[in-house]
């Protein structure tokens, strides 16, 4: 054994090894990591409720309420780590739906408790129930000294527990759950030394600890052996059968007290006159424990790390695990949480189909989505709760049938854009040459160039735009001249068309708008002035000096602005008011008399 390593900086700070992850306790916060089945660390940590009572406080007593309450939280955590290794998906049944709504109880808290219950049965089987039996063979064949018959039992539950764990150590996930074990210690050891936690310095230290349950363990089945013995010799009537039996279920409590405070009081000194007392626990630690890989004592150390944080600053905040979830549940979760900003559902769908990949005809087919995309899309839904648009959440729009950046560099392109420029390409030849006024996004310019094949220069007044555009004409391979100017500041030569989706909403109508556009939008890229027409007027004064003999104007207008574009452009222009599919008056189509 290697030799006791000294102490530098004594922590109160325990774990617990769990499925794929460690949980570390300390005085006020709990933390657990767990690596997924993606390989990536998720960290969940509470704070704790201040233990005040005055159980707390009383010997023996606080020992056996904190074995019970190890054991509730055991079982919890556990449970907890199989949802973020993604071996716990399960929908509630309608049993357990119909009995968390007909008695107000939660469901997880109640296959708690049975697990607890369940445990402590298996436990109280294995452990007593069958040394008593073996103990009253022992007694009728070998001798009839209660004190033996005592030790024997004892020795027997030690052989079990022995036996146990040899035999669980096969199955490889047990096996695992050793290695983490050996994390858990290392790294508490390796801080007690006073040394930086790191993967290289926790490696270096030993994997067996003072304050370890299996050594807890070891000193019930040890104490268990006194009690049973002090209390034969009390009652000496209660010596065979159910009653017998029953007897130990009730001094259990008081074996676990006595354990606690033993557990305790070694652990507070180094002294090698107690060190024979640790010995044999700290001999089964090294059934318990295995030598972890590195990427087990990263995971110690960040619950280990999330617990010093917890512990010293009250301010540092808890954190819950991101854990794989069906497609339906996730759906109906953020349908829900959308529902109560007012937010359409349809966005829902939008951004699980944006991370995942999974068509949107393709929703109603049960999925699991990994921890990954679940923890992308958590984001993206924060994100549109603030208000925040879907397309700038997403930081893409489809445009004709071209993918488009958007951020809040540029107007969103929308759908009756894309009438525009169905009407604009029905008369664009190749041999054109195209000027996108006002183009934002640069989305027109896109759709044109690719659709037609013809010469397009793009323009802007916002030199953020013009860079958004820039790298959506590069995103589709496409060949635009972008050029930063107001209106047709910076544009050189003639075009056979000027298309334009120019600012039109009047400026004493900008306080109306829905506030995605209006805190999100550029106002830039909205407001057309007094009466919205401010830019319509430059188009109509200026576009004739860049446009070829039959040049062509599209542009986009307000539902109510047809008659008022016509009158400014009548006097130059042949002009034609188009409506969109709503049946309202959209596109201005005007070619040079």
């Amino acid at each position: 054994m290697k030799k006791k390593e000294k102490k530098v900086c004594r922590t109160s700070i325990g774990g617990q090894a769990v499925l794929e992850g460690v949980m570390m306790r300390g005085r006020t916060s709990m933390a657990t990591a767990v690596r997924d089945g993606e390989g990536v660390i998720r960290l969940e940590a509470e704070r704790l409720k201040p233990n005040k009572g005055i159980i707390n406080k009383i010997p023996i007593v606080r020992g056996a309420v904190n074995f019970f309450v190890s054991m509730y939280t055991g079982v919890k955590i556990l449970s907890r780590s199989a949802e973020v290794y993604g071996e716990d998906d399960s929908e509630p049944s309608k049993f357990e739906k119909w009995l968390a709504k007909t008695f107000k109880v939660d469901i997880m808290s109640v296959v708690m408790f049975l697990g607890v219950v369940l445990g402590l049965a298996f436990s109280i089987g294995l452990f007593f129930l069958v040394p008593q039996l073996l103990g009253t063979l022992f007694e009728k064949y070998v001798t009839d000294i209660p004190v033996w018959r005592n030790v024997f039992e004892g020795v027997l539950r030690i052989a079990i527990f022995v036996l146990y764990i040899l035999l669980t150590s096969l199955l490889k996930d047990m096996r695992r759950t050793y290695m983490y074990h050996g994390a858990e210690h290392k790294t508490i050891t390796c801080y007690e030394k006073g040394l930086p936690l790191t993967v290289e310095n926790v490696r270096g230290c030993r994997r067996v600890h003072d304050r370890c349950g299996t050594t807890f363990m070891f000193f019930v089945m040890f104490v268990s052996i006194f009690v049973f013995t002090i209390f034969g010799a009390i009652f000496p009537m209660i010596t065979e059968g159910a009653l017998r039996f029953l007897a130990k279920l009730a001094l259990l409590p008081i074996i676990a007290g006595i354990s606690y405070e033993l557990l305790k009081l070694l652990a507070k000194t180094d002294s090698p006159l107690v060190y024979i007392f640790k010995l044999p626990g700290l001999l089964l630690q090294k059934l318990t424990t295995r030598e972890p890989t590195d990427d087990m004592i990263e995971v110690a150390i960040t619950s280990f790390n999330k617990v010093l944080k917890m512990d010293a600053d009250p301010n540092e905040p808890e954190c819950s695990f991101v854990c794989p979830e069906k497609l339906s549940l996730l759906l109906k979760r953020v349908k829900e949480s959308f529902a109560e900003k007012g937010i359409d559902e349809s966005d829902a769908e939008w951004i699980v189909s944006s991370v995942t990949g999974i068509k949107r005809s393709e929703m109603s087919e049960e999925k699991k989505i990994s921890a990954s995309n679940v923890e992308k899309i958590n984001a993206l839904v924060e994100e549109r709760l603030t208000g925040k648009p879907l397309c700038y959440c997403l930081g893409n729009q489809d445009f004709y049938g071209f993918e488009i950046k958007t951020d809040n560099r540029a107007l969103i392109p929308r759908p009756e854009t894309e009438e525009l420029v169905s009407e604009a390409v029905k008369s664009i030849k190749e041999t054109d040459r195209v000027l996108d006024l006002c183009t934002g996004s640069g989305a027109i310019a896109v759709a044109v160039k690719s659709l037609t094949k013809a010469t397009v220069v793009a323009s802007d007044i916002s030199a953020d735009a013009i860079a958004l555009a820039r790298e959506n004409f590069e995103k589709n391979g496409l060949d635009i001249e972008a050029v930063t100017g107001d209106m047709f500041e910076g544009v050189d030569g003639k075009f056979d068309v000027i298309i334009s989706n120019p600012p039109y909403i009047k400026s004493a109508d900008m306080e109306n708008l829905q506030t995605e556009v209006k805190d999100y939008e550029p106002t830039l890229a909205l407001d057309g002035g007094d009466d919205g027409l401010k830019f319509y007027r430059i188009i109509a004064e200026r576009a004739q000096d860049y446009l070829n003999e039959n040049g062509r104007l599209y542009l986009e207008i307000g539902y109510d602005q047809g008659d008022e574009v016509r009158e400014l452009l009548d006097e130059k222009y042949s002009v034609e008011i188009i409506k969109d599919i709503s049946g309202n008056e959209r596109i201005v189509k005007a070619e040079l008399k």
